[in-house]
């Protein structure tokens, strides 16, 4: 046998993450120069990075030779200081997939099971995947989580529950009393991971109580991101809020330096930069609005969301998806996801929005 034919089933059985299509990768295949393509397609800042990080990045570059600092106690002070809570339930990570990885690392394996949503976010049957647990995929409702489905999902070697609120790609929201009641409803050996990485962007009318919730339960794990609203992405660097003992635990797993010191002081800036999260949601909810009315004008239906994205629904999605590559126009395709007739578009800046717009028109018109 060889060597990739005995490495586990389960890891041969992956079908690796897909990306967004880079700037540079579409500009090689079409001759485009690259300020010339637009890139809708990774759900990432329009505005680029907060000033206060690329400040805190730059004075870093000095130290490059020195490892970071393995525990981030910087970004974790200010993480606790922010947001209320003990440092020692505070889990870095290189992204927040990388936690999320650490979570099915330290509580999955063999023999064990993971519930998520269907049209939830990829990573979630990945990461259970590659540990040899089997995962199990609820049927969504309305294109989102039906948390009644998922608790009735849930078996007795089942470990963990992934919830991403904003979902992604799809942007639904669940409502923070109907989260709470499904917390009160599971038993204490089923953790729950409820992924905010768009958290930033929702209404503060609409943000669960979420922090406040890990006291009243200890199977809580909370993943956040700087790679959205706080422009980050390029770095890498995301964190868990759990009880101490969970982090602990999945700190057990965690690499050391998995965060570098770049990243850990881009992050800690970005935390004091709240002007610069005020504007990236006020230009995410005038780009909303934005391509929400470009939908109606061409009587195309969309999925509303709460994300910094919008998921539309095209008909031959694959064919529009490579049109508008041609066009210099780079949006994420789903049927991955289960949607093969719909497009997922990133917010971006007016002029890149009104790009998207017309071109799509251009496109559908010649359908």
């Amino acid at each position: 046998m060889t060597l990739c034919e005995l490495a586990p089933a389960h890891i041969r059985a992956i079908a690796p993450y897909q990306p967004g299509k880079p700037i540079s990768e579409l500009a090689r295949e079409m001759g485009l120069r690259d300020a010339d393509i637009v890139k809708l397609a990774s759900n990432e800042n329009p505005l680029g990075a907060s000033p206060k990080a690329r400040a805190a990045v730059a004075a870093s570059l000095d130290d490059l030779a020195l490892y970071p600092d393995g525990n981030g106690f910087e970004l974790k002070s200010a993480l606790a200081s922010g947001l209320g809570v003990d440092i020692a339930g505070i889990v870095l990570g290189n992204g927040s997939n990388d936690v999320l990885e650490l979570v099915a690392r330290a509580l999955l394996g063999p023999g064990t099971s993971a519930v998520f949503s269907e049209h939830a976010f990829a990573v979630y049957p990945l990461a259970t995947q590659a540990t040899g647990a089997v995962g199990i995929s609820v049927p969504a409702r309305a294109y989102g989580h039906d948390l009644v489905a998922m608790h009735d999902a849930i078996r007795e070697d089942t470990r963990v529950v992934f919830i991403a609120n904003p979902n992604n790609p799809t942007g639904t929201l669940l409502g923070a009393d109907e989260l709470h009641d499904f917390l009160v409803s599971l038993p204490a050996r089923v953790a729950v991971v409820l992924d905010e990485a768009y958290g930033e962007f929702l209404d503060e009318v609409l943000r669960a109580p979420s922090v406040g919730w890990l006291a009243e339960f200890p199977n809580l794990i909370l993943t956040r991101t700087f790679s959205k609203a706080y422009g980050l992405a390029g770095l890498r660097v995301g964190y868990a809020l759990a009880a101490p003992d969970v982090a602990d635990l999945l700190n057990r797993v965690r690499q050391p330096f998995n965060v570098n010191s770049l990243a850990l002081a881009g992050a800690t800036a970005a935390l004091d930069d709240g002007e610069f999260i005020a504007r990236s949601k006020a230009v995410n909810d005038a780009g909303m609005a934005q391509l929400v009315a470009g939908c109606e004008r061409l009587g195309l239906t969309w999925i509303p969301s709460f994300g910094n994205f919008v998921c539309i629904e095209v008909g031959d999605a694959a064919r529009v998806f490579q049109s508008l590559l041609h066009k210099g126009v780079i949006v994420r395709p789903v049927a991955n996801y289960g949607l093969p007739t719909f497009l997922r578009v990133s917010i971006g800046l007016p002029e890149q929005n009104a790009r998207f717009l017309a071109a799509l028109a251009e496109i559908l018109e010649q359908a």
